[in-house]
């Protein structure tokens, strides 16, 4: 009656186990938050040290404009790219890896659903930056990028790990707590960017890839 019972229980958590990947994106690497994660700890890094001229200027001569200005945008929407870029390749490749290693398809329908539903956020996130930028608008540059992809996270979470969800409602707190203390922002980006996707990272191989 148990070895009965057992092959019950192993065939119930063999359809959980289709449902879900029928139903939910799993192959989330835990390594990609990480690499996210240090890439923004960097890029912050370089940003810090670009801001370096323009506070000095600004305290001895209560402006930063013109040429220097200009040129301090350019230079920082740079880093921004960059910093993107390397995340979203280290994504795709720790992604393609696990996915490889479970034998599961990287692209699929429930793919191209968390696609759409964290486009829809980060693409209106986006433009409603680059406009920020275009007028200059420096303070709520921050809490936006926090906001905006934490809403992303939020969204596209039911169609992947629940703990999509928890990452983006901390990314969406720490968004709004950063409204209140807008002189800091590009320590509350590295914060939210750099030390919460390494946490989120290390806990997700924690749980799901540590014995793979």
């Amino acid at each position: 009656m148990n070895e009965q019972n057992q092959q019950t229980l192993d065939t119930l958590q063999d359809i959980k186990r289709m449902m879900e990947r029928s139903s939910r994106f799993i192959s989330l690497s835990g390594l990609s938050g990480i690499a996210a994660g240090i890439c923004a700890l960097v890029g912050a890094w370089f940003a810090r040290k670009e801001f370096e001229p323009y506070y000095n200027n600004f305290n001895a001569r209560g402006d930063y404009a013109g040429d220097d200005f200009q040129a301090l945008k350019l230079r920082l929407l740079i880093i921004a790219l960059a910093v993107l870029s390397a995340a979203l390749v280290s994504a795709f490749y720790f992604t393609w890896r696990k996915a490889r290693h479970n034998k599961l398809p990287v692209w699929d329908l429930t793919a191209k659903r968390l696609t759409i539903n964290m486009l829809i956020p980060l693409v209106t996130g986006g433009l409603f930056l680059l406009a920020m930028y275009q007028y200059n608008e420096w303070r709520f540059l921050a809490p936006a990028c926090l906001v905006f992809y934490g809403l992303a996270l939020v969204n596209a979470s039911k169609y992947t790990l629940t703990d999509v969800k928890y990452l983006g409602l901390l990314q969406i707190l720490l968004g709004l707590i950063n409204t209140q203390f807008v002189g800091y922002g590009l320590y509350f980006w590295a914060a939210g960017f750099g030390v919460l996707h390494i946490i989120y990272g290390f806990v997700m191989w924690w749980k799901y890839e540590r014995n793979g």
